[in-house]
């Protein structure tokens, strides 16, 4: 493997180094939807992960291999939500600050969640091109070191340990299917796929809306995204220079659905699974809803992303 993709070892080390600190999440199934779907689905519920998402894995790894004198520094990063809360938790596990650059537009679910744990917010216009001037500007003020949401190595091999825990719990998987947005869970779901698994198959989802990632796959181009329009906020960012390269090697489909699907998908989980998700999290559902993705005689793994919604507008029940 080359410098820029995480090896087998890094993904094993992160394991270890972060067990004492997140949850080894369960996996569940649902009959009701396996009777929707003509599928055997297998659910990782990382909406149960510290932070209310699976990015506890990525942050706490990365924070935890910093050095002393970069942990007096504090760490910085642009997020819409769930890093953002994730790097605040596990900034503020190792005594450190976090200086977290929000879009303005940012759920307030996900603000108060930073806060609680402790970020300092900047808010910024909601582009990518003002996320990343803002955060250039508080990391020159405060000479914190960056932990990018997703284009960091540390980050890919913490977010591997998802799709790790889950091949070893449910060794017959087939067929492993997460979100896409920057490519962090992506990426690490494909190599643990790659390094720990035999002949899966790796599909990820992504809304219509924001489908920079499908379109950089399928023309091997990379593609930026520009002002996406989706619920699924946490799957508007663009790939990365670290992930597109992973992705185009190590996973074999990206398949795109609608708005209202994403909607159908996450109020099916609610009512048949009894747990809270958002958006983000029902992609991949709606993707095998939309027949977009065949899981008739495959056992199928999903990563259900995370659970931190506003329950105060709900998209199923607009107020």
């Amino acid at each position: 493997m080359s410098n820029l993709t995480p090896d087998k070892r890094s993904i094993e080390e992160a394991a270890i180094r972060i067990a004492p600190w997140i949850h080894r999440t369960p996996v569940l199934t649902c009959a009701a939807i396996n009777e929707i779907t003509g599928g055997n689905l297998f659910f990782k519920c990382e909406n149960f992960q510290k932070a209310g998402a699976f990015k506890s894995r990525g942050a706490t790894n990365a924070v935890f291999q910093l050095d002393d004198e970069t942990l007096r520094r504090g760490v910085a990063t642009h997020s819409s939500g769930n890093h953002a809360a994730a790097l605040s938790l596990a900034a503020k596990r190792k005594g450190t600050r976090a200086y977290v650059v929000m879009p303005e537009n940012s759920s307030k679910i996900k603000i108060s969640a930073v806060e609680s744990y402790g970020g300092i917010v900047t808010f910024c216009k909601p582009t990518l091109e003002a996320r990343e001037e803002t955060l250039a500007e508080v990391i020159r003020k405060t000479g914190a070191c960056e932990i990018h949401p997703y284009n960091d190595l540390r980050i890919i091999a913490g977010q591997a340990t998802a799709a790790l825990e889950m091949i070893q719990d449910i060794p017959e998987i087939t067929q492993l299917i997460a979100p896409v947005g920057g490519g962090g869970l992506l990426s690490g779901t494909a190599l643990a796929a790659e390094y720990f698994g035999t002949n899966i198959r790796v599909i990820a989802a992504e809304p219509l809306g924001a489908a920079d990632a499908w379109q950089s796959f399928t023309s091997g181009a990379f593609v930026p995204s520009v002002n996406p329009q989706t619920i699924a906020d946490g799957l508007r960012t663009s790939l990365g220079s670290v992930t597109f390269p992973i992705i185009r090697k190590f996973v074999d489909d990206i398949v795109t659905v609608s708005e209202d699907s994403i909607v159908h998908a996450m109020r099916l989980i609610w009512e048949r699974m009894k747990i809270i998700v958002e958006p983000s999290s029902a992609v991949p559902l709606a993707a095998i809803l939309e027949d977009k993705i065949n899981v008739r005689e495959v056992s199928t793994g999903i990563i259900l992303s995370g659970g931190n919604v506003d329950l105060d507008h709900l998209p199923f029940n607009p107020s």
